[in-house]
């Protein structure tokens, strides 16, 4: 454990410091040479599947009312959308027909990722009392990942006056890492169906076994729960009751669900549903509790990382009539400064 002068106490179980005392990449220190040489010793036939949603699904606010479709206009010429833009309207001699466009974009609407700044914990870094508002590594808010207020214990807002974003753990760390290596696949779909399972420790151990699922060190984990296929399935029209009754999720409530997240090495977890784990959580017996606890696990303790909304079905799919598992995954997230989340492409090779 390195030294630190962001802090001088690190969560129980944390990886902080552990990559160097500045490391803002977790465990994508993880995906070395090796691991990528042995995802591409995963890809057999040169097939590939695409593993995003369209962009403008899952539709609608109705599943979280702070992210909204995507909203895609032409530029600008002067006077006119820049569509179908004949450019002999500027020169008589052009036959050129020209078109760009822009989008508004939230960018966690749709499959995605969540960086390391995407959620942090109250915490004593220095071991004075003072909890304090870090994330990842013992970077802070308010210095390192930026908003335009600063709240106070009772919500109270103060202009910042500075520029919003992520300084430190922005999700171009991971653009720049190039986030590919092997995966394998946990079929929860296969073994739950649409029982609304959640999935704790001794759940998800029968179906590794069952099903002779490996995970190992510097590895990416998707799950599969049909989340993703119910909402194309829905043609924009979700039905939240229905998709988290009937599709199943982590348990992370569960300390030896955790601890095997632990233990694992995963890089990160990639499922098809809403947020990897069961929202809302089930009931917290301590005074004070993480709403999201398999996210501070991951992203605040560990520096693993999380998809949500991936689209697994056809490859989940294949890999079981095909009795495989694995494969290589070439995942990486837009290359944009000081973003905390991004939407993700992403595509596996088998």
């Amino acid at each position: 454990m390195a030294d630190n002068s962001r802090w001088q106490r690190r969560p129980a179980g944390s990886t902080w410091g552990d990559f160097g005392p500045d490391d803002q990449l977790g465990r994508l220190n993880l995906v070395t040479a090796e691991k990528v040489l042995q995802g591409i010793a995963e890809v057999k036939v040169g097939k590939n599947f695409c593993l995003s949603l369209p962009l403008d699904y899952p539709g609608g606010n109705i599943i979280n009312p702070r992210r909204n479709p995507p909203v895609l206009t032409p530029t600008q010429r002067p006077g006119a959308p820049n569509m179908n833009y004949p450019l002999r309207c500027d020169d008589p001699t052009a036959l050129d027909v020209v078109c760009d466009d822009q989008v508004l974009l939230t960018l966690q609407y749709s499959t995605q990722w969540d960086s390391l700044s995407h959620v942090g914990q109250m915490f004593d870094t220095m071991g004075d009392g003072v909890m304090r508002d870090v994330f990842y590594n013992g970077y802070r808010a308010g210095v390192d990942i930026i908003g335009p207020v600063a709240f106070d214990a009772k919500g109270n807002q103060t202009p910042t006056g500075q520029q919003s974003g992520a300084r430190r753990l922005g999700i171009e760390n991971m653009a720049v890492a190039c986030v590919q290596g092997r995966a394998v696949m946990i079929d929860l779909q296969a073994h739950f169906g649409d029982s609304g399972k959640i999935v704790g420790y001794e759940d998800l151990m029968a179906v590794l076994e069952k099903d002779k699922v490996v995970v190992e060190s510097g590895d990416f984990v998707c799950i599969r729960t049909g989340f993703a296929q119910l909402l194309l399935d829905m043609k924009k029209q979700p039905d939240p009751k229905i998709l988290f009754s009937t599709t199943s999720a982590l348990d992370g409530r569960d300390q030896r669900l955790l601890q095997w997240i632990t233990d694992s090495g995963a890089v990160a977890l990639l499922a098809d549903n809403y947020a990897v784990e069961c929202t809302p959580s089930r009931p917290c017996l301590d005074d004070f509790c993480a709403t999201l606890p398999l996210h501070a696990h991951c992203l605040f303790k560990l520096g693993c990382y999380l998809g949500e909304m991936w689209y697994h079905t056809e490859l989940a799919d294949w890999l079981r009539a095909n009795g495989r598992n694995r494969f290589l995954l070439t995942a990486p997230p837009l290359r944009l400064p000081g973003a905390v989340g991004s939407p993700a492409t992403p595509v596996a090779t088998v």
